[in-house]
């Protein structure tokens, strides 16, 4: 599966430097900054050109209105689509070098990404809070289990990638102030979860079901510190199976997308505000793309706080976590791999660079913003803050069609029961317990996070 693949690549520890450019965090990070800096420099001098090839299809009821939109934009949006093609052709030239095949590939999401786009638009689609994200997603999938995906398509089906990169571009939407502030309450009550949720499966796993520690871990690890990139890191950490591993992926798979529709559903149903909306999903998705997708699903509010909750609060520490489960695995389980010890370097080498990016982002635009050359913060907006949202939205909407195009229901359902059951078993715990802390106890301080 593209999505498995593309995040293996990336959560696999560098074998020094020339591993560097072979990296999805590092090229997501760099091309982030470097897109937030040419934003910044076009303005500074006089230009507009980021606002000005930046494309949001309006609501319309009308069909007719949005085809007029399009055929009076239909220069921006080459343009759009020329600019992401030549920001991306450069990443892969350097992660895969298919790049002929990318450039074929990608023509075809980014046409696809327009049309799901201008039906999310839709007013109908409104009305029905079906969001352009979750709509990708559902095409994604329809595809992808009615069709086969051709391989000239599968390589520019690249998730993780996409998806870090919006993260980066999200940190210049976050005062770093606020990132400062909400960092603490976020690592708090993301480890009060993680932790139960872990320690739930693996129980389950081990006592109930009698499965390896090894892959009660990695399954234990899928579903309480960051979905994917944790199953492999932890997986490798531990020196658990290739086919645990595979599994544990699969069901974080699984249930983010069943998550993906249930949660915005029942934070609706609860009338529950968009602030702890977003941390609720920051708690309870188990992956950076389909969280952010739910996230999309209530308002630019949630999204600010799903970030904060699992870019903050979860997925920074996965460095810490692989050690100390390696540490355990070589210390306290059996003696297979005697002589062998968890280096401390292996926070470092599991450390997602792309968090480095969002910080990044984030300090740059705050920096600029307390500026004397600033006039108002709402030039502030208008110039850069809200057209690199906008880019953003689209390296979020590429991310959930290449999640749906990546994504075959029926292979992600043959990983047997008693895994299922034991990653279910933490569900159960992470979802209301996530309610209890995001809407309950913690509530009133995160709908002040805006």
């Amino acid at each position: 599966m593209g999505y498995i693949s593309s995040e293996n690549k990336s959560t696999t520890p560098s074998g020094g430097w020339s591993d560097l450019w072979k990296q999805e965090d590092y090229w997501a990070m760099w091309l982030g900054l470097t897109i937030v800096l040419l934003v910044i420099l076009f303005w500074s001098n006089g230009y507009n050109f980021m606002n000005w090839i930046v494309v949001k299809i309006p609501t319309y009821s009308d069909f007719n209105t949005a085809m007029s939109y399009l055929s009076s934009h239909k220069t921006t949006l080459i343009t759009l689509y020329f600019f992401f093609l030549i920001v991306f052709s450069i990443a892969i030239k350097a992660l895969t070098g298919e790049v002929k095949r990318f450039l074929v590939g990608f023509t075809f999401l980014f046409l696809l990404s327009v049309l799901v786009s201008v039906w999310g638009s839709w007013s109908v689609m409104k009305s029905y809070y079906v969001e352009t994200p979750l709509l990708a997603l559902v095409v994604g999938l329809l595809i992808s289990n009615l069709l086969k995906i051709p391989y000239w398509l599968s390589t520019a089906l690249q998730t993780q990638f996409y998806i870090k990169l919006g993260i980066v571009l999200m940190g210049a939407s976050l005062p770093f102030t606020l990132i400062v502030r909400a960092g603490s309450t976020a690592f708090a009550q993301a480890t009060i979860i993680a932790l139960a949720t872990f320690l739930t499966i693996y129980w389950t796993g081990t006592r109930v079901f009698a499965l390896d520690k090894r892959f009660a871990a990695t399954l234990a690890a899928g579903g309480s510190i960051c979905g994917v990139s944790a199953s492999i890191a932890i997986g490798g950490a531990v020196k658990a199976e290739k086919q645990h591993v595979s599994i544990a992926i699969s069901l974080v798979i699984l249930w983010s997308i069943i998550m993906i529709f249930i949660l915005p559903l029942a934070i609706k149903a609860l009338h529950i505000p968009p602030g702890p909306a977003g941390a609720w999903i920051g708690t309870s998705e188990f992956a950076d793309a389909p969280g952010m997708a739910a996230a999309a699903a209530i308002n630019e509010q949630a999204i600010k706080t799903f970030t904060l909750m699992k870019v903050v609060g979860r997925d920074m520490f996965i460095g810490i976590w692989c050690f100390i489960m390696a540490f355990i695995a070589v210390t306290r389980w059996d003696k297979r791999y005697a002589g062998t010890k968890p280096d401390a370097l292996d926070i470092w080498l599991r450390f997602p660079k792309f968090v480095i990016g969002f910080f990044l982002a984030s300090i740059i635009i705050t920096f600029l913003a307390a500026s004397p050359n600033i006039v108002t913060s709402k030039a502030l907006d208008n110039n850069i803050i809200n057209p690199i949202i906008e880019l953003r939205n689209w390296a979020f909407i590429f991310t959930f069609l290449s999640i749906g195009l990546t994504s075959r229901l029926k292979e992600l359902a043959s990983v047997g029961w008693k895994p299922f059951a034991a990653f279910t078993a933490g569900v159960l715990i992470n979802i209301p317990l996530g309610y209890l802390l995001s809407v309950v106890i913690m509530g009133n301080y995160w709908i002040t996070v805006k």
